[in-house]
């Protein structure tokens, strides 16, 4: 699969006999998902093509951060005008034309995947655990979960889908097609995104699950602390297409290839010292590249850095194994073992909570990764 070309990628699951006939026996049915969120330890930043990463990237995958999706679908007398998709969305329970466009072009993109959708009539509703502006990446949920409920549908209408593996690793290439971090959003624990020559299965077309990691990584805790909420001046797409032409961006894949693979090891025989630098440093690199862009921005707030230098502060003092990552905004993920969980949340309430919009934070963990909200067989 790596040896093949990106249009050759694109077209693996383009399936023109994925059409309903007179046989079909389903003409209506709802599918439901609830995805998490990811938080990425290594960062994927940089890409080409249709969604692939310049780099390999890791992320622990969230679980009260997630969004649910319910898709209901009905056939249509005849495949819809000029074959493109017949769609009604809703999010949070009102219309919202931003996106509901923006799906619309996506599942359009998908017909030669999935070529039944003109033929339906679909209704998509979603919502968010978490608030906009939260520092939680919401198209990572929400276009997993829409990646699932498309499999789920396909397998209702088809029963294509071999197995369990098969379906997830479809499910993460659709995901990616739509948001490249989103491929990680379907599996639990943590997930692998980018080919690496020290992980045989990793590929740019899909991300990989991890799961066997010494018990110090496993449960781990993920305190969201929103220091500020408004719209980022600079939106995640335009930060990776600045990568083109940023001066240290082959340094920077390098570097985080080599991140990957020694984090991958300290997670697995317990070296929480690797850990905390290697993703502390992933944290600032991410942000020293959008400084040194062209033209450079800065995504970091004031009380971005006053939390980074309390929480360093207090590992010094304490030696309690906490650290900090962020994702392409000012909001902090603050990092730390289930065993220390008591110590390190009473240090947010005390030192950190005031430096929070108006005292809001998002208590989230390692989570288990999607959730059939409905009866969706999927073998």
């Amino acid at each position: 699969m790596k040896n093949l070309n990106q249009q050759a990628r694109f077209r693996m699951y383009n399936n023109p006999k994925l059409k309903l006939t007179n046989a079909t026996s389903i003409s209506s049915g709802q599918v439901a998902w609830r995805c998490p969120s990811n938080i990425a330890l290594v960062k994927y930043w940089g890409k080409y093509g249709i969604q692939y990463p310049r780099n390999t990237s890791i992320s622990y995958t969230l679980s009260a951060a997630h969004t649910d999706t319910f898709m209901s679908y009905k056939t249509l007398a005849t495949d819809s005008q000029n074959g493109k998709i017949n769609l009604a969305f809703t999010f949070e329970g009102k219309p919202q034309g931003a996106f509901a466009a923006k799906l619309e072009k996506f599942l359009n993109s998908l017909l030669p995947i999935f070529p039944f959708l003109s033929q339906l009539e679909l209704v998509v509703e979603s919502a968010n655990s978490f608030p906009h502006s939260s520092g939680i990446a919401s198209s990572a949920s929400s276009m997993a979960a829409i990646a699932c409920c498309l499999c789920s549908m396909e397998q209702q209408l088809f029963n294509t889908l071999s197995d369990e593996t098969e379906f997830w690793r479809k499910a993460s290439y659709i995901a990616r097609l739509g948001s490249g971090s989103a491929c990680r959003s379907v599996y639990g624990t943590a997930a692998i995104w980018g080919e690496h020559p020290e992980f045989a299965a990793s590929s740019n077309d899909f991300a990989i699950q991890q799961t066997e990691f010494h018990p110090l990584f496993q449960n781990y805790k993920d305190a969201v602390l929103i220091v500020d909420r408004a719209e980022k001046s600079v939106s995640s797409r335009a930060g990776h297409a600045l990568m083109e032409t940023n001066p240290y961006a082959a340094t920077r894949y390098e570097q985080a290839n080599t991140h990957l693979a020694a984090l991958v090891k300290a997670m697995q025989t317990g070296d929480m010292t690797t850990f905390i630098r290697i993703v502390e440093a992933e944290a600032m690199v991410l942000h020293a590249l959008m400084m040194c862009s062209e033209p450079s921005y800065i995504l970091m707030r004031p009380n971005t850095l006053s939390v980074i230098e309390k929480i360093r502060t207090y590992r010094q003092e304490t030696k309690v194994p906490v650290c900090f990552t962020l994702d392409a905004g000012p909001n902090v993920h603050v990092l730390y073992p289930e065993k220390h969980a008591a110590e390190v949340e009473a240090f947010i309430l005390n030192e950190l909570e005031p430096l929070c919009v108006d005292g809001y934070w998002i208590a989230d963990q390692v989570g288990k990764g999607p959730i059939a909200l409905s009866e969706v067989t999927i073998a």
